[in-house]
């Protein structure tokens, strides 16, 4: 299988403090990765420089066999980010799932219908609904929404069951299975919920300092809830 990211060597810090180091990491396409760690441990981080929106101060990043770097706007509609708190625009589902094909030009067609239907959201019930209307777990996979709207390569998840109940976790991790099934989603998970992650990823990963990246303890498996 063809790898998505091979990253070696990566050190970052901010203001001379250390922040992240991550000696190697392999993400193969289709594959679903999780990475926990405490806090400070540099996971956010992380995601940001497979995101392109970071240079580290070491180390490389080869994306799809070729080195990535911050501006590539080629890279950066490949692999899409949604941070820890993805806000919802104040206006109806539809414009929200749309909103970043419109900035970037591309037809909508039935884009929309087809993400919501993605992450478990009928799109008779919810396109015409206005964002206050919105549970958090449905928030949160409306936002899910729009990144997959883009048809990304790779899916870059900032704790994104952060504040849900175990049911909306659950659909959140069904929408990443679906989503894999049907268009070869790959996704990087950061998360503290580590059982969420053992279920739903294929290999994961614990960062913390000063060992850096490692695998962690778990029974690997699909995504698959």
């Amino acid at each position: 299988m063809s790898l998505v990211y091979k990253v070696s060597g990566l050190r970052h810090a901010f203001s001379g403090r250390p922040a992240l180091r991550c000696d190697a990491l392999s993400v193969e396409a289709g594959s679903i990765v999780g990475i926990r760690g405490p806090n400070g441990a540099g996971k956010s981080t992380l995601l940001s420089i497979l995101a392109f929106l970071l240079t580290p101060d070491e180390g490389q990043v080869l994306f799809l066999g070729r080195p990535g770097r911050v501006g590539d706007v080629a890279l950066r509609r490949a692999a899409v980010l949604m941070p820890q708190d993805p806000a919802l625009l104040r206006r109806r589902v539809e414009d929200n799932v749309v909103y970043g094909l419109k900035a970037r030009g591309v037809p909508e067609g039935d884009a929309a219908s087809q993400a919501l239907d993605l992450v478990g959201l009928d799109p008779a019930r919810y396109l015409r609904r206005w964002w206050w209307e919105l549970s958090g777990g449905e928030a949160r996979r409306v936002a899910l929404a729009s990144r997959l709207s883009l048809s990304p390569s790779v899916l870059l998840l900032d704790e994104p069951t952060a504040s849900l109940d175990p049911e909306s976790s659950g659909l959140v991790a069904q929408a990443l299975g679906a989503a894999r099934e049907r268009r070869g989603l790959t996704a990087v998970i950061v998360s503290h919920d580590g059982e969420w992650l053992d279920a739903c990823c294929d290999q994961v990963y614990r960062l913390s300092p000063p060992e850096g990246l490692q695998p962690a303890i778990t029974e690997n498996r699909p995504c698959a809830l």
